[in-house]
């Protein structure tokens, strides 16, 4: 009998791949089960020698660990694109995201920042230094250890303002969504999927991506504040 599928995937698509989980099993007849952390900690899992067999990661950590070879290089595709949204505790003001103007306004009245690991932790931080206000909120930043929402730090009251990608943010009891950033100033990051070169079922493995890339997955990863990579809006 062949076994479980089994992914590794970072927290941000958590959400949808849970959900599709059970859709691929009903559509498919293939069992499938992906466990989510940090997207630093599922890579190093990876380099560890992680027993599993499909992979979705942002794509700049997934190429990396294709071209180190540890990702079959010609099942690589990708997936959903995730935008970077603002929060803020449920029952404060909510931030108007209109403009440039606006986001550096809630960045300058926030008391405390919350924001992310990972590529759009990076570039949360590079856009405030473009801003120039790197040294003016140095002590008001907060980043969330891996795998953990920068937006439970706003429910702790450890921040009053928090950025991370949207299907991370959603569901967040006791918070709620400003919006994505305005204008030039929008963050988003791409996910890849591909199959691990240690995979023992390959062929079902590239199935299991087939899946995530079709019109049926895409449905779901919009519920989930995600986009297919082919869609423009």
């Amino acid at each position: 009998m062949d076994r479980e599928i089994a992914g590794l995937s970072s927290m941000a698509t958590r959400p949808v791949l849970a959900e599709l989980a059970d859709h691929i099993r009903l559509a498919r007849g293939l069992a499938v089960r992906f466990d989510s952390a940090g997207g630093v900690e599922i890579a190093r899992r990876v380099r560890d020698g992680a027993e599993s067999d499909v992979l979705v990661l942002a794509d700049g950590a997934l190429a990396a660990l294709t071209a180190q070879g540890y990702v079959l290089a010609d099942s690589v595709r990708p997936l959903w694109v995730s935008p970077v949204v603002a929060a803020v505790p449920e029952g404060t003001p909510v931030p108007a995201l209109r403009s440039e103007s606006d986001l550096r306004a809630a960045l300058l009245s926030a008391k405390g920042i919350a924001y992310s690991t990972g590529p759009s932790g990076t570039a949360l931080t590079d856009l405030i230094t473009r801003f120039d206000l790197a040294d003016t909120l140095r002590d008001r930043l907060v980043q969330a250890s891996p795998g953990v929402p920068a937006g439970s730090f706003l429910s702790s009251g450890q921040a009053d303002l928090a950025f991370q990608q949207h299907s991370e943010l959603m569901d967040l009891p006791g918070v709620v969504i400003a919006g994505p950033l305005p204008g030039d100033t929008a963050i988003s990051s791409t996910f890849s999927g591909g199959v691990l070169a240690t995979s023992s079922q390959p062929s079902r493995a590239r199935e299991v991506l087939d899946f995530l890339a079709s019109d049926a997955a895409s449905k779901t990863a919009r519920t989930k504040g995600m986009r297919p990579v082919a869609a423009t809006s």
